[in-house]
């Protein structure tokens, strides 16, 4: 690490913290086998832990404690420790060893933080939330990194296992010159990785939203269920990726206002428009979703009308048939009467004694029917 960056990193974090420093760099040392660094960690937390000279790997210690050890003998070397879920007398160490602030280590311990950047002293506090998209589920999965950045040292934190570190890590052990650059080059490779993971997110919520104004206008009772469980996981996103804008913009300041590298500036400010992008299109999802929920509620309630109108027609139907009905009995109930009270008078029956007693029974009933079938019609019931 060249003594202006050090200077450089040390005027914009704040006052330094110096490292007891004794002899010379230490010797390049055979790396760790890649997959068992790539691994993640059973049963211990320290993913990774390596110390870098001039941009190149000198050392890998396997502890935290060898890692102070050795950094103390590089007075011009940078530490990156990787850990996944530390407890708290790993982080109680290395904040006893970095002089990390007491309320970042807590947040670091807990977990489930919103994307933020602070200044403690000399050293930097960030926490970034990674995202991945799983086609199986077609739901988004985010993670979470925390990061300290001091003059010499980076310490990432992670809690799930997205964003895979490890490819930053190959990614600026094979670019010395970028990691020549110190840990704010780290820093920046690490938010690099975060926010390109956001595109296929982008992508896999862009085509969930495609299919649900499909199925929308198809008129798929469960879509309005899936628009819901789409709209959380925006609003999560969002959560996740809106803070980034401010954040890069306060590091786009720090960077420029004291001097560092330009080649390094430019591609913050790279990633920075990437960031705005990625905020410009999940505001654009939310308002859609917001749009979508909208007509579907419009096209549900058009339904229930359609629907309600057909049950009105339908007991309309219901109940001119039921009036036919109740006409009709009664007509026939007219007749059925008369000739049940004639049937009783077996001694008394008019056309025993009269000649025109039957006729006029039958007439009376032919009269009242004809009577009851014109009520009935002029009432509509017929």
């Amino acid at each position: 690490m060249s003594d202006l960056r050090l200077r450089t990193f040390r005027a914009f974090t704040g006052a330094a913290r110096k490292h007891a420093a004794a002899g010379p760099p230490p010797t390049p040392v055979t790396d760790k086998p890649r997959e068992q660094r790539d691994a993640l960690p059973k049963g211990h937390s320290v993913v990774d832990s390596a110390i870098y000279c001039g941009g190149r790997r000198v050392a890998s210690p396997e502890s935290l404690a060898e890692t102070y050890r050795v950094l103390r003998k590089a007075p011009q070397g940078m530490a990156w420790i990787g850990l996944y879920r530390p407890d708290r007398r790993e982080l109680s160490s290395l904040a006893q060893e970095f002089d990390l602030h007491e309320l970042a280590v807590e947040d670091a311990i807990q977990a489930h933080q919103r994307p933020k950047l602070e200044r403690y002293g000399e050293t930097l506090f960030v926490v970034l939330k990674a995202a991945r998209y799983r086609d199986a589920t077609e739901e988004v999965e985010f993670g979470e990194v925390h990061l300290f950045v001091g003059p010499d040292f980076v310490v990432t934190v992670r809690h799930a296992e997205a964003p895979n570190l490890a490819a930053v890590r190959r990614r600026v052990e094979h670019d010395p010159e970028l990691l020549n650059l110190g840990t704010e080059a780290v820093l920046y490779a690490i938010l690099d990785k975060v926010v390109d993971g956001y595109a296929p997110v982008v992508a896999g919520l862009e085509n969930d939203i495609d299919e649900i104004e499909t199925e929308v206008f198809r008129g798929d009772p469960k879509v309005s269920r899936r628009i819901y469980e789409l709209s959380r996981e925006v609003i999560e996103f969002q959560r996740a990726t809106r803070p980034l804008v401010g954040m890069l913009e306060a590091l786009r300041g720090g960077f420029d206002k004291y001097g560092v590298d330009e080649e390094l500036q430019r591609y913050l400010r790279d990633v920075a428009d990437h960031v705005t992008q990625v905020v410009e299109k999940v505001d654009g999802f939310r308002e859609l979703l917001r749009d979508i929920l909208t007509v579907n509620a419009t096209l549900v309630a058009q339904q229930q009308n359609e629907e309600m109108k057909s049950l009105t027609i339908a007991s309309s139907e219901q109940s001119e048939e039921v009036k036919r009905i109740s006409a009709w009995a009664a007509i026939l109930f007219a007749p059925t009467l008369i000739g049940t009270v004639y049937g009783m008078n077996f001694d008394t029956m008019p056309e025993l004694h009269w000649q025109l007693g039957y006729p006029f029974a039958i007439g009376l009933m032919g009269l009242v029917c004809v009577g009851l079938h014109q009520v009935f019609k002029r009432r509509g019931w017929l």
